[in-house]
């Protein structure tokens, strides 16, 4: 990924007793609690915005795979589009964010969703921020001594990071580019101690896992692990997938087609799936060059911002059930809060009746779904589970809600 920024969906960190002091060492540092308001959120939205948006094209890796890499179709399209000779730094002046509307973008962004649990409105801020810089001297020299030297890490990487933090007091930094070199040549632990012990959002800022080139899935707050990254399974340990509206791109291309777009049901089976296993889903969205959020991509946000108007009460706030879905099928996921059990269901059964085999009902089981008033039927098939009577027809056409929830009391 290149430079961006993302929003997060916040709840209400309640008080909590003085956090000890860190040291410098993943030991410590990965004891850390992970603040309440970050797995309590579940949804948030990534936006990649940056010099690339000028060319829009291929991917928001434009400039390594032109400059980098030399790959023909970039310098073809190059040749075409721009004068003789031209520089990925003569794309700057075009890059004019003049239609850029940071109110119509919060806006956008809390009716897809990404608005606080306990307190509506209220959007938590993180950074993108990348340690490395492809063609920078000082990262360059320093490659090659083998990263035995540090000039650029002192002189320009973390002096950034510290300034990024006091100046803007992010609510979660999400790093990146780490790759190249270890903990030691990026002072990342170093960072991460002040970051935790003394920076104004020590008490609240969440962090990812890309502080080194053997940081992924083994140290930091939560887990990206990879890109898209999907576990299949529930994991230990908060992590997070992230995941962009354009299949082939995390910037904005102009040369996108529809088929490469997700639509609103695999959108709507990500985020179910992901929350299941015990994951937070983030969706990334690539602005114009003007600051536009072209309509095809408001119109998913919006579609699943709907669909958690209806169903976010199985999201949001939401634990990892004993059963994370049902029968290792990938049409009925479960979620739990409290006492309570969500089964969320991605396809209409035949017959209109839910076959859930994992919930064991009691007297005392009661049924309801999500968006509608009143209790639905249910009873006891031999066997295991239970079977429940829904509506005859879907209470929304299905190619606007591509899944439902039902809510479970009493079961076990």
């Amino acid at each position: 990924m290149a430079a961006g920024g993302l929003l997060w969906l916040a709840a209400a960190l309640g008080p909590g007793l003085a956090a000890p002091r860190y040291s410098p060492d993943w030991a410590s540092l990965d004891a850390r609690p992970l603040p309440a308001w970050f797995d309590q959120g579940k949804v948030g939205v990534f936006v990649h915005w940056g010099v690339f948006s000028v060319p829009a094209w291929g991917s928001e890796w434009f400039w390594w795979h032109w400059q980098g890499e030399r790959r023909a179709d970039y310098e073809r399209f190059v040749r075409q589009r721009f004068p003789p000779a031209a520089s990925y730094a003569d794309f700057a002046p075009r890059f004019t964010a003049h239609d850029f509307q940071p109110r119509e973008w919060a806006r956008l962004f809390r009716r897809a969703g990404a608005r606080s649990v306990r307190s509506a409105g209220n959007i938590r801020y993180g950074l993108y921020h990348s340690l490395l810089e492809w063609f920078n001297p000082l990262y360059l020299s320093d490659k090659e001594s083998g990263f035995k030297t540090q000039n650029f890490v002192l002189k320009k990487t973390m002096p950034e990071l510290y300034d990024l933090v006091l100046k803007y007091k992010p609510d979660l930094i999400w790093s990146d580019g780490d790759w190249e070199a270890p903990d030691s040549y990026w002072n990342s632990t170093s960072f991460l101690a002040w970051l935790y012990n003394d920076s104004p959002v020590k008490d609240t800022v969440v962090v990812n896992d890309r502080w080194c080139n053997n940081c992924s899935c083994h140290h930091g707050g939560f887990y990206n692990c990879a890109d898209k990254y999907k576990p299949g399974t529930l994991l230990a340990h908060k992590w997070e997938m992230c995941s962009s509206i354009d299949k082939l791109s995390w910037g904005y291309r102009s040369n996108m087609h529809i088929d490469e777009l997700m639509d609103v049901a695999s959108i709507i089976k990500e985020l179910v799936q992901t929350v299941s296993f015990g994951g937070n889903y983030l969706l990334n969205v690539g602005p114009t060059k003007e600051g536009v959020i072209v309509p095809i991509f408001q119109e998913r946000l919006l579609a699943l911002g709907r669909w958690l108007d209806t169903n976010g009460e199985a999201i949001y706030e939401s634990k990892p059930w004993r059963v994370q879905m049902e029968n290792s099928t990938d049409t009925v996921w479960y979620t739990s809060k409290g006492a309570v059990v969500y089964a969320i269901f991605l396809t209409w059964p035949q017959n209109s009746v839910l076959q859930l085999s994992a919930p064991a009902p009691s007297p005392a089981t009661q049924v309801s779904m999500l968006g509608l008033a009143g209790t639905l039927r249910w009873w006891q098939p031999p066997g295991e589970g239970l079977l429940v009577a829904l509506p005859d027809v879907p209470p929304s056409p299905v190619s606007s809600q591509p899944g439902w929830a039902v809510r479970l009391e009493g079961v076990k």
